[in-house]
C-alpha cells in the first residue's frame, strides 16, 4: 500500500509507552497467537492463562518497529477518515464523526472491559474508540498466514467499519436483538454484523485504489480467509461448528469483502437483509 505522502491521522491515542499493564508470562508473539486464535475461533483460552505471572508495565521507549506500526496505523486511519467523510454524506446523507484508534501493548482498559490480545482488535461503542495491540500485525502475518501491509490495513478498516455501523445505529439495534434471543441466534446475528463490517471494509478499499500496489487486494482477501471461523477452528484442531461461529466462514468473509470492493456502495452491504450469506 502506497502510504508515502499520506497524512497521519490525529485521532490516535498511543498508550504503548506505559506498557499497558503488562503481558502474561508466556510472552510476546506466543501469547498473542494463543489469544488471537481463541478470540477468532470462539475458544475459551482462560485455562491456558490462569496462574501465569504478570509483569508490571513501566515507562519505556518504543522500538523502531513499534514506531513504524504507529505511523502505518495513523496513515491508514487517515484514509478511512477521508473515505467515510465523503461517502456517508454522499450515499446516506449523514455526517461522519471519526473514531479514535487506541494503540496499546499487552493490556489496557476500556469502557467495554479490559483490552488485551485475548479480545483481539475490537471497537468499543461506549467511547467510540477502536483498540489495537500493534503486535497483532506480526501475529496476523507470521502465525495466521495473512501477510502484507494491506492485510494489516484491512484489520484497521474492519474496526473502523464497526464505528460506521455504530454511527448508523446498527450496533445498538443488533445488541438489543441479541439480548432477546438464545446463544445460537445471537451468534448468527453477530456473524451478520461482522460480515457487514467486512463488506464496508471492501467499500473503503474500493475508494483507495490509487494507493494499492500489485497484490494488495489479494492480501486483504487472504486475510479475510485466514480469520474465518471455520479455518481457525480447524487450525485449532477442532471440527468446525457453525452454531458457534461469530465472524463467518472464510468463504463468507472473502465474499462480502469482495462485494463491497466491487460495488463501492454501502447499500450493497445489507447482510441483515440477505437470505444467503
Amino acid at each position: 500500500m502506497k502510504l508515502k505522502g499520506v497524512r497521519k491521522s490525529r485521532n490516535i491515542e498511543d498508550r504503548r509507552r506505559s506498557g499497558g499493564g503488562g503481558k502474561a508470562g508466556i510472552g510476546g508473539v506466543g501469547l498473542l497467537v494463543v489469544l488471537a486464535i481463541g478470540y477468532f475461533a470462539g475458544i475459551d483460552v482462560t485455562p491456558l492463562l490462569q496462574g501465569l505471572p504478570q509483569e508490571q508495565g513501566t515507562p519505556r521507549e518504543l522500538s523502531a518497529e513499534e514506531q513504524q506500526a504507529a505511523e502505518f496505523s495513523a496513515r491508514v486511519l487517515a484514509t478511512t477518515e477521508e473515505v467515510w467523510d465523503r461517502l456517508l454524506p454522499e450515499q446516506l446523507e449523514l455526517e461522519y464523526q471519526p473514531p479514535v484508534l487506541v494503540l496499546f501493548s499487552g493490556q489496557t482498559s476500556s469502557p467495554c472491559g479490559g483490552a488485551s490480545g485475548a479480545t483481539g482488535p475490537f471497537y468499543c461503542p461506549a467511547d467510540q474508540k477502536a483498540y489495537l495491540d500493534t503486535e497483532f500485525f506480526a501475529t496476523l502475518s507470521r502465525q495466521l498466514g495473512a501477510k502484507g501491509d494491506f492485510a494489516a490495513a484491512y484489520v484497521i478498516a474492519h474496526e473502523v467499519a464497526h464505528h460506521v455501523q455504530n454511527e448508523l445505529g446498527i450496533l445498538g439495534e443488533v445488541n438489543q436483538r441479541r439480548q432477546a434471543v438464545g446463544q445460537t441466534e445471537a451468534n448468527a446475528l453477530t456473524v451478520r454484523l461482522e460480515l457487514q463490517a467486512d463488506c464496508l471494509s471492501g467499500v473503503w478499499a474500493s475508494k483507495v485504489k490509487g494507493l494499492l500496489e500489485p497484490g494488495d487486494l489479494k492480501e486483504a482477501l487472504n486475510a479475510a480467509r485466514k480469520i474465518g471461523d471455520d479455518h481457525l477452528q480447524s487450525r485449532a484442531g477442532r471440527v468446525p461448528q457453525p452454531h458457534t461461529f461469530t465472524h463467518g466462514t472464510s468463504d463468507q468473509r472473502e465474499s462480502w469483502f469482495a462485494r463491497g470492493y466491487q460495488s463501492g456502495d454501502v447499500h450493497s452491504c445489507d447482510t441483515f437483509g440477505a437470505r444467503n450469506l
